[in-house]
């Protein structure tokens, strides 16, 4: 039989040394770890629909340099961290001044900081399941830690902006830690972008940890060019009647995947997960959601919608496992899909797994095409061919492009679903 293929030795090597002792003894053993970890295959079964997908040539083992560069596409209304090539940039950002609320570096963590965060990170992800997040915690160059005080509020969005740029191939491994105390407020925007034409690869994990009564929203818009694989992880643990909220929009590549995994450990805690993806060409796009409700009294609901246009493949993996103690659950996912075209390829696979019996969960997943009845009913009534599968392709995805609660973030989608739309429907 022939061997699994294991991850080069040349994404082991040492990565810089600007962050904090604990946190390089952290990387280092998080290095060692990963000597002679099995690659995915199709044979994995969270990656089977993905692994062909996944590039990792020594030529992106190259940590990608960061120059400074201090681009963005947003207009950003609020508060603005910069990453380039995986490193924060200070000078092109702009902190909060706010009581009770700290955002770092972790280079500029001193050595206890580091010491305490090097004991969490980690712990809100099963990286058994979201296997790629291991090599980010080997290789992460810099990160940003964000710590909320209790009660305390950040009035405008965080908007944390990912840039890597494609002079030369490499890899980025941005990495951000929240810790939210007790009934403290944020809202997290992470966008990411790129520039130039040679071949990278973006490694990036999320950390969002909610005390009691805490609320967070993370809104995530995935817009990075072709010759970017994006593969993310996002981990969430919620203490009792805490909310957290998702909103992601995603436009395809030659490889994105996003893992997210949310534990809900504290009765009376809340979680919306809504997700948008669009993909065309030979693009692939692949999301993967785990809910655990954990503690009794808890509540779920869970919306992705899936868009794919001529040969290109979108995946969606749903799954929500009711423990033994977690009565009175509520729980929700829902995925629709709509293929533009019959050379586009869509797998969708929800999953429920309950193990205590006083709950009330459902789930459901549709995949089809566009109506031609409504479609005939608008052309009959003087619209175009072009704009009626506009407006129909964009009504289907409409209602979660509307709950997001960032207007620039709207606008910002808005604008690429427009550039797919002119791309992918011509006049008749």
């Amino acid at each position: 039989m022939k061997p699994a293929p294991t991850i080069s030795s040349a994404f082991l090597e040492p990565g810089g040394q600007s962050l904090p002792a604990p946190l390089l003894e952290l990387r280092k053993q998080r290095g060692t770890a990963l000597v002679d970890m099995p690659l995915p295959t199709r044979k994995t079964e969270n990656w089977k629909y993905s692994s062909r997908h996944l590039k990792l040539t020594d030529e992106l083992a190259s940590t990608l340099p960061a120059t400074g560069k201090d681009g963005y596409s947003l207009s950003i209304p609020g508060y603005r961290v910069v990453f380039h090539n995986g490193v924060m940039i200070p000078e092109a950002s702009d902190f909060p001044d706010l009581d009770g609320i700290r955002i770092q570096r972790f280079a500029d963590l001193d050595d206890d900081e580091a010491a305490g965060l090097a004991e969490r990170m980690d712990n809100t992800l099963d990286t058994r399941a979201v296997q790629m997040a291991r090599l980010n915690s080997a290789r992460f160059e810099d990160g940003l830690y964000i710590q909320l005080d209790k009660e305390a509020v950040l009035d405008q969005p965080l908007f944390i902006v990912h840039e890597v740029t494609g002079t030369a191939s490499g890899s980025a491994y941005p990495r951000i830690y929240v810790d939210a105390a007790r009934h403290s407020q944020i809202t997290v925007v992470e966008e990411y972008l790129s520039s130039g034409e040679e071949p990278v690869m973006v490694d990036t994990v999320t950390e969002f940890v909610l005390a009691d009564g805490a609320q967070v929203t993370n809104v995530r818009l995935v817009m990075e060019g072709e010759n970017v694989q994006h593969i993310g992880a996002t981990g969430v643990r919620q203490a009792a009647n805490s909310r957290f909220e998702s909103h992601s929009v995603g436009f395809g590549g030659p490889l994105r995947r996003h893992d997210l995994q949310v534990r809900l450990e504290g009765e009376g805690g809340e979680c919306k997960l809504n997700g948008v993806v669009v993909t065309q060409g030979k693009q692939h796009y692949d999301n993967h959601t785990s809910i655990e409700h954990v503690a009794a009294h808890c509540d779920s609901e869970e919306t992705y919608r899936n868009i794919a246009a001529d040969e290109s493949h979108a995946v969606f993996n749903g799954r929500i496992h009711i423990h033994e103690d977690a009565q009175k659950s509520n729980a929700n996912m829902n995925n629709k899909n709509l293929l533009l075209s019959t050379g586009a390829e869509i797998d969708t696979k929800p999953e429920l797994e309950i193990y205590a019996d006083d709950v009330k969960c459902a789930h459901g997943a549709t995949i089809g095409q566009l109506d031609r009845i409504s479609l005939f009913y608008l052309v009959s009534r003087g619209i175009g061919r072009r704009e009626a599968n506009t407006l129909l392709t964009m009504a289907f995805i409409n209602e979660l492009v509307e709950q997001i609660p960032v207007q620039a973030v709207k606008d910002a989608a808005q604008l690429r679903l427009n550039e797919f739309f002119d791309q992918t429907f011509q006049e008749a």
